[in-house]
């Protein structure tokens, strides 16, 4: 059985405005990731959720879980939560990307990998990989439902984390990204 995840969208990172930000590892004002980890352990606290988060290893991920440790949480990094690898175009700016390099992205949407880097459908079984690996993580008995997952993540990773499979995916289907600091809740895998 899949587990619940509790996904929150990492604050604003500092510097990503007008530019290709994928693994890029862009800082977060502290007051920002600060007020994201007091919600997350407001959230906790109102609906009985593990003191467990994950982040991906990148600052603007991180640094929440960090916060959430220091007020004793179990802060857990895995290198699966990482944002989609954007190869050359990560760090671009937005209009430094070859208009015609976008549409090959967007005419092969699911398997093309943008800037020589990850195509969209490693991203979605990166995605599968790790809540398929927490799904036996439930209570003592064999049959109880794991216990839910409470992730910071990023954008992508959380649009991913929502499609069962990449295969046939067209651009105008990839789901709206959820605001920075948001959260996202979903069950099971699709």
């Amino acid at each position: 059985m899949a587990p619940e995840m509790w996904l929150w969208r990492h604050p604003r990172a500092s510097g990503a405005a007008g530019r290709c930000i994928g693994q890029t590892d862009l800082p977060v004002d502290p007051r920002r990731a600060k007020r994201l980890a007091h919600r997350i352990r407001r959230a906790a606290r109102l609906h009985g959720l593990p003191r467990v988060v994950w982040s991906s290893p990148l600052r603007r991920c991180a640094d929440v879980g960090r916060w959430l440790a220091r007020w004793g949480w179990q802060h857990r990094v895995d290198a699966r939560l990482l944002e989609l690898d954007f190869g050359r175009w990560d760090g671009q700016p937005w209009t430094a990307i070859a208009h015609a390099d976008v549409a090959a992205w967007e005419a092969d949407f699911a398997d093309h990998a943008p800037g020589g880097g990850e195509a969209l459908s490693g991203l979605v079984q990166r995605c599968r990989q790790f809540i398929v690996a927490h799904a036996d993580m439930g209570g003592l008995a064999a049959c109880a439902a794991p216990q839910p997952l409470l992730v910071v993540a990023h954008a992508g990773w959380i649009q991913a984390s929502v499609l069962g499979s990449a295969q046939g995916l067209q651009a105008s289907a990839w789901p709206a990204a959820p605001r920075h600091g948001s959260l996202t809740r979903r069950s099971g895998l699709q």
